[in-house]
């Protein structure tokens, strides 16, 4: 059985990434981040966004497992000048930032602080102490237990600034 393809327009498109953006980083934050001039990226089988290009740099990809978005490193750096702090950062020690920088997952005992609404499974940005990105990921802890926990990994990175 084929699939449906979608068929949107530029404008309901735009509409409809900006809209699940603030749903997932606060409200806003899809008219800011997603700017009209973006480049759309649609999957050829079903016909749906896949990926978001901004000035020829992928921003983000729209998972269709869940319909959120799963950042980039550029992505979560342009988030991350959008976002007041301390909103999805997860802030870890300096010393262990270059392992963190090579797309090592970050543990419990390595944060310092977490934006207290963080939950699990949703996307962050992990920062040096400076709020420089260093790494992106998915919470696995809540943003409480991130700083309180001494055991168990806090984020999965998924891309960090020095990996090969």
């Amino acid at each position: 059985m084929k699939a449906r393809l979608e068929s949107l327009s530029k404008i309901e498109a735009l509409e409809k990434i900006r809209s699940i953006a603030n749903y997932q980083f606060g409200r806003r934050a899809g008219i800011r981040l997603f700017p009209k001039n973006v480049k759309l990226a649609f999957s050829p089988n079903t016909g749906r966004i896949k990926h978001i290009f901004l000035n020829g740099e992928l921003l983000c990809t729209l998972r269709p497992t869940n319909g959120y978005f799963g950042l980039t490193l550029y992505g979560a750096r342009r988030l991350a000048k959008i976002l007041p702090r301390p909103r999805l950062r997860v802030v870890i020690q300096g010393e262990v930032a270059e392992f963190i920088k090579q797309g090592k997952s970050v543990f419990a005992k390595h944060v310092v602080a977490a934006d207290q609404e963080i939950r699990p499974m949703e996307e962050v940005l992990v920062t040096d102490q400076n709020d420089e990105v260093i790494a992106v990921g998915r919470a696995i802890l809540t943003g409480t237990e991130m700083p309180r926990f001494k055991r168990g990994v806090a984020v999965k990175v998924r891309h960090g600034v020095n990996e090969s």
